[in-house]
């Protein structure tokens, strides 16, 4: 009796571990996401259509502040607390490349037929290249122009149909357009001390015919004194110094500011709150004739490599991927890649402030790539917040970034 109760009491245990397998077996494989997408971005999106799928694999999403990503994803890699996937802005993917906290995605990458490097562009694939092995997949790109008021142009004897060309331009039509007692500015742009303010003046420094490894050439110190007499002559407003893209460009939507330096990425929340006729043109140049140049943004989707699922969270970037068709009909997010073409929306302000994005990203250059690039742009932010302040001149303030890039560069 004892052994047949023994014998029972060893089936029950067997059925219950096998219960027990059968139902972990049953439970999805969980991926977490990291990324700064809002509600109406495409990574909460994204995830709720994915989940929707019911395959096995349950998305979790955690959205973190622009700011924060990279000191908050290297603290979670180095303590085994990262999640299987996050988005970092394209010019820091490299810093975790060369660490070794990104997962290599060359193999996969091979093998799939949905990821394809030959349909990106060349700029945002090779910001997630290191070692000429792919480390994560463009999430979608961007760059920036001018965005102008029609209807205030017309009201201050501008020519709508010629926004400003030239960087002189620039200043004289803020001037013009500058009305306090109305509290509107000529100008609204971001000089914050983040990789927003570095994204913002990179292109004026390329386009003066420097970069971030001559950021003190002569056209470079030109651009930021330009920045200086908009700054002094309160064009712009003083929280330019601390306000990002999304705050100086809402300035622009309530009637606040006659032009705006801003991104595709505001075309929808536009369409929505300026209640005026408005317009997009190519960034103006130092002088006519001068080389164009503007940034390249948006963000790279990559996997940590220390995940516990790298084949599950590789399915989720394939998707990601298979939806990048949808990425500005539904996000006014521009895709990286160039095989997708995209459709007159029926919108005019919309389609016609296309064309021009579409033409500008053809000069948009990279930030590096640079395993340093955080250091270097915060050397460039110095310089800007600096000049600006009025506690060094614009070409003090460059030297002393240059020394410091120089010394990061070796």
């Amino acid at each position: 009796m004892g052994i047949r109760k023994f014998l029972m009491a060893g089936a029950l245990a067997l059925a219950s571990v096998s219960a027990l397998g059968l139902s972990a077996h049953a439970e999805d494989v969980k991926i977490t996401v990291w990324s700064l997408d809002r509600d109406i971005q495409p990574a909460p999106n994204l995830i709720k259509d994915f989940n929707a799928l019911k395959n096995g694999i349950t998305v979790e999403y955690r959205q973190i502040q622009f700011d924060d990503v990279v000191s908050e994803a290297m603290r979670a890699y180095s303590t085994g607390q990262a999640p299987d996937i996050i988005a970092v802005d394209n010019p820091e993917h490299a810093l975790f490349s060369s660490r070794g906290a990104f997962l290599d995605l060359t193999d996969r990458i091979a093998k799939s037929t949905v990821i394809k490097p030959e349909n990106y562009y060349p700029g945002p694939l090779k910001s997630v290249m290191w070692d000429d092995k792919y480390f994560g997949v463009p999430k979608a790109t961007n760059t920036i122009a001018l965005y102008y008021n029609k209807d205030m142009f017309k009201a201050k004897g501008l020519d709508p149909a010629k926004p400003p060309q030239t960087w002189d331009e620039l200043v004289a039509a803020a001037r013009k357009l500058t009305d306090p007692a109305n509290n509107v500015y000529g100008l609204a742009f971001s000089a914050k001390a983040s990789e927003e303010g570095t994204f913002q003046f990179l292109p004026w420094a390329q386009m003066g015919g420097g970069g971030y490894q001559q950021i003190n050439a002569p056209g470079a110190v030109k651009a930021l004194e330009t920045w200086k007499t908009i700054m002094d002559e309160k064009l712009a407003s003083p929280d330019t110094l601390t306000r990002g893209q999304w705050d100086s460009t809402g300035t622009f939507n309530s009637g606040n500011a006659a032009m705006a330096i801003s991104g595709p990425w505001e075309l929808d929340r536009m369409l929505e709150e300026a209640k005026f006729d408005w317009g997009v043109a190519l960034l103006p140049v130092p002088e006519a004739g001068a080389q164009r140049s503007s940034a390249m943004g948006d963000f790279n989707w990559a996997i940590f490599s220390n995940t516990q699922h790298p084949d599950e969270a590789f399915k989720v970037l394939e998707y990601f991927a298979s939806q990048d068709d949808k990425m500005f009909e539904k996000f006014g997010q521009l895709p990286a890649r160039s095989d997708i073409t995209i459709a007159a929306t029926g919108k005019p302000l919309k389609d016609e402030a296309l064309k021009v994005f579409l033409e500008q990203l053809k000069y948009a250059q990279p930030r590096g790539p640079h395993p340093a690039w955080p250091k270097i742009s915060k050397a460039i932010q110095d310089a800007i917040q600096a000049a600006l302040t009025g506690q060094m001149s614009p070409k003090d303030a460059l030297d002393q970034a240059a020394e410091k890039i120089s010394a990061v560069l070796g």
